[in-house]
C-alpha cells in the first residue's frame, strides 16, 4: 500500500468520524429533555347545568335574563298553578267526605238512625202489602173482563216496585242494626288512602311549579318564554356555575413530561390585571387532534393532550371562553 493510498484511507476515516459525530449530535438534540419554560394557551371553562321544570304545564313567569347573576335559592321561573290548585282542592274535598264515611263505618249507626231505618221498613212493608193486595184484586177483575190488560200491568209493576223498596229498606235496617262488615270498612279505608296519596302527588307537583337556582352562577342561556309548554325534557335556562373554573389547554407529547397533576402554574388573563394561581388537575390519557380554537395554528393538526388547570376565582372575574396564558 502506497503512502498516497494510506493518506486517502486516513481522510476517509476522518470524514466518517465527522459524520458519526454530527449524527450523534443531531440525535441528541432531537431527543434531549426540554427544560425551557413551558407556556400553554387555552380558554376559561366552567361547569354548566341545564335547568328544567319537573312538571308539564304552561310557563307563567320568567324572572331573569341572559347574563344575570343569580344566587342559590332564587326563583328563576314559575308555571301556571291554577290547574294544580284546583286538583288539590278537589282531593281535599273528597278526602273530607271519605273520612266521614270511614268514621261512620267504625262508629256504627246511632239509636235514632236504627229507629228511623225500622220505621222505613214498616212503611215499605205497608206499601208492599197494599200493592200486592191491589194486584190480586186487579187480577180477579181482569179474569172477568172488568178491566183492561194495561190496568193489570200497572198494578203488577207497582207490586214489584214496592217489594223491591221493601227489600232495600230491610237491608238498610239490617246494616244499621248489625254494623258494617270488616271487608267493607277495609275497602273504605283503602279508598281514603288512595285519595290521600293523590293529594300528596298534587302538592308535590305544585312544589315543582317553581324553578329554583341550585347554586350561585350566571344565566348563560334563556331558552323559553312565558306561554311556552314546559316539561322535564325541555331546558328553561343554562346556568354557568361559580363553584369550579379551569383553563382548558393542550400540550404536545414532547412537552408532556414537564407537567404533572398537582403542579402549580401562573394563569394570565388579558382583562385581569393580577395573575391567578392555578393547579394542574387533569391530564388526558388519550391523544387527540388539537381543536381549531387553539391559538397556535401549527399545532392544530398535531396530536396533543388536553390539560385542565383549575383556578380559584375569589373575585369572580373569569368568564366562559376567556383566552388565558398558563406558565409553568
Amino acid at each position: 500500500m502506497t503512502a498516497q493510498t494510506l493518506k486517502e484511507h486516513k481522510k476517509a476515516g476522518i470524514l466518517i468520524a465527522i459524520v458519526l459525530i454530527l449524527a450523534a449530535g443531531i440525535i441528541w438534540y432531537l431527543t434531549r429533555p426540554v427544560n425551557t419554560p413551558l407556556t400553554l394557551h387555552g380558554n376559561v371553562d366552567v361547569r354548566q347545568v341545564s335547568l328544567t321544570f319537573n312538571a308539564s304545564e304552561r310557563i307563567a313567569t320568567m324572572n331573569v335574563e341572559e347574563g344575570d347573576r343569580v344566587h342559590k335559592g332564587d326563583v328563576l321561573a314559575t308555571l301556571n298553578t291554577t290547574p294544580l290548585k284546583l286538583t288539590i282542592a278537589r282531593c281535599q274535598a273528597q278526602i273530607a267526605q271519605q273520612k266521614a264515611v270511614v268514621a261512620k263505618m267504625h262508629n256504627g249507626s246511632r239509636p235514632e238512625e236504627i229507629a228511623e231505618a225500622a220505621a222505613a221498613v214498616q212503611s215499605a212493608q205497608a206499601e208492599a202489602d197494599n200493592a200486592a193486595a191491589d194486584y190480586q184484586r186487579m187480577s180477579t177483575l181482569y179474569a172477568s173482563n172488568a178491566i183492561s190488560r194495561q190496568t193489570l200491568d200497572t198494578a203488577e209493576a207497582k207490586a214489584k216496585s214496592t217489594a223491591a223498596s221493601l227489600a232495600k229498606s230491610q237491608s238498610a235496617h239490617a246494616l244499621a242494626d248489625n254494623g258494617y262488615r270488616q271487608e267493607d270498612i277495609d275497602a273504605a279505608e283503602a279508598q281514603l288512602q288512595s285519595l290521600e296519596n293523590e293529594l300528596q302527588t298534587a302538592q308535590y307537583n305544585l312544589s315543582q311549579a317553581t324553578l329554583i337556582a341550585p347554586q350561585d352562577g350566571v344565566i348563560r342561556s334563556r331558552l323559553v318564554e312565558p306561554g311556552d309548554m314546559a316539561s322535564p325534557s325541555t331546558p328553561v335556562y343554562t346556568l354557568s356555575l361559580d363553584t369550579t373554573k379551569w383553563i382548558r389547554a393542550y400540550i404536545s407529547e414532547n412537552r408532556l413530561g414537564q407537567i404533572h397533576e398537582g403542579q402549580t402554574a401562573t394563569v394570565t388573563i388579558d382583562s385581569v390585571p393580577t395573575p391567578l394561581t392555578g393547579q394542574v388537575g387533569y391530564i388526558s390519557d388519550t391523544a387527540e387532534f388539537t381543536p381549531k380554537s387553539v391559538e397556535t395554528e401549527d399545532l392544530r393538526t398535531s396530536l396533543v393532550y388536553e390539560v385542565r388547570i383549575y383556578v380559584t376565582d375569589l373575585d369572580n372575574v373569569l368568564r366562559l371562553g376567556m383566552p388565558a396564558t398558563v406558565t409553568f
